[in-house]
């Protein structure tokens, strides 16, 4: 399996999270299966080759709403992905439907869709997604992104604890709280990536009161252990043990 991602331009902060290609790089008639872990995001994808299963056969353009458990994923050896990680507040910001309506789900996105257009078949969606971002203001609860706890967020937005919980009801389909326990989560399961420090450290600096908080909260929202996650995790994707991964 390859999973890059594209350097995300200044321009794209506060909307898009990540630009991501996924390889699975296998044999086109077996299916590999994998596990997607929560990260606070929403996921619009164009397959570009291939076929992917989660729950039902996918089609070649589609988006995934926020995910609150690990999502059990089957791909064809030969599947390759584009795909834009979205924060909530933007994917809100380019029309699209509620978070709420379709957690831990996917819906088909239409060829004809505006949403269609971000992600081409030639990979260049850089210009389009800037061009849909220009003139949109930032949200203010994307300092979520830059605070360990609600209160802090009050403090830095300027927003009451009210008007806290109804924007985040409206934009993520949770309370603040809630939220801010993906993003750590979400900071965990790259922290214990790559040329990681122990997993004490990487519990400290994801805001964990200790190693043992960060291990409940990734069997709790991953179904796995930080262990695992090290060993076998790709960005937000998990090979599965008991199938061909066929790495390159």
């Amino acid at each position: 399996m390859d999973y890059r991602e594209t350097p995300r331009p200044p321009k794209l902060d506060g909307f898009v999270a990540a630009i991501w290609t996924l390889d699975i790089r296998g044999k086109p008639d077996e299916w590999v299966g994998h596990q997607a872990v929560p990260d606070g995001c929403i996921e619009l994808i164009r397959r570009h080759a291939g076929r992917s299963i989660w729950r039902s056969e996918q089609p070649p353009l589609f988006v995934t709403g926020l995910a609150l458990r690990p999502a059990a994923l089957r791909f064809s050896g030969d599947a390759r992905f584009t795909g834009i990680r979205l924060w909530p507040w933007g994917w809100h910001a380019l029309d699209g439907d509620r978070c709420a309506d379709f957690a831990d789900d996917w819906r088909a996105v239409a060829e004809d869709s505006p949403l269609a257009a971000l992600l081409t078949d030639d990979g260049a969606q850089l210009p389009g997604l800037i061009a849909a971002f220009d003139d949109q203001p930032q949200s203010p609860i994307d300092l979520i992104r830059h605070v360990d706890s609600v209160g802090a967020l009050a403090r830095a937005s300027g927003l009451g604890p009210r008007q806290l919980q109804r924007i985040f009801a409206r934009e993520a389909g949770m309370p603040p709280r809630s939220y801010l326990r993906l993003l750590r989560f979400r900071d965990a399961v790259a922290g214990v990536q790559g040329d990681a420090p122990g997993l004490a450290d990487t519990a400290a600096a994801s805001g964990y009161a200790d190693q043992a908080h960060m291990t409940r909260e990734f069997r709790a929202l991953g179904g796995l252990s930080p262990g695992t996650a090290r060993r076998r995790a790709a960005g937000p994707f998990v090979p599965a043990r008991d199938e061909p991964t066929m790495d390159g």
